[in-house]
């Protein structure tokens, strides 16, 4: 294993499971961030027609990028869907949006992280793949700060499939008794 990613740990938990505290939590998105959903959002009595009004005032995002938001835990907004293209979804959005997340990530000196299988959730993503495009992206990544991943996986998930990633510490015990 490279000396730069000796300390990094994957802890592979499903989303209502938190291993640890993260210092952000990942989300997928598409290009009018109407996808995930907003804190406040959902505080507001808006009806449907002006958020959408609203999201289109404030113009697309790339695909493949990223917005970062504020807040505690920070929101990292990963841009991997046009929902005005089929599929919505691109393998390269996804590769190049986790190399954009671990980079935000290392600037802002976060040392956590929480992180869903992109384009799987809203995509058809294959999760192996998914594996496949973060164990590249970690392995390009000057990784100094980040510490911990909490990857997000929805039960039934195999366990086969994190051997990808045997070159980081992966800790598959959140999966004890749902895979």
């Amino acid at each position: 294993m490279d000396d730069r990613h000796s300390k990094l740990r994957i802890v592979v938990a499903p989303p209502g499971s938190p291993p640890f505290l993260a210092d952000a939590l990942v989300a997928e998105e598409d290009t009018y961030l109407v996808l995930s959903p907003d804190y406040e959002a959902t505080q507001t009595l808006e009806p449907p027609q002006k958020l959408l009004e609203r999201a289109t005032a404030a113009g697309s995002r790339s695909p493949g990028t990223v917005v970062v938001r504020k807040g505690i835990p920070t929101r990292i907004l990963a841009i991997v869907h046009d929902l005005n293209e089929e599929p919505s979804w691109r393998e390269d959005w996804v590769a190049r949006a986790l190399g954009e997340m671990l980079r935000e990530a290392e600037e802002r000196r976060f040392e956590s992280i929480a992180l869903p299988m992109l384009g799987t959730l809203y995509g058809s993503l294959d999760e192996g793949r998914f594996v496949e495009l973060l164990r590249a992206a970690l392995r390009e990544a000057p990784l100094t700060h980040l510490r911990d991943i909490w990857l997000m996986v929805h039960p039934g998930v195999s366990r086969a499939l994190f051997a990808g990633l045997d070159d980081f510490d992966v800790d598959l015990g959140a999966l004890e008794g749902i895979c």
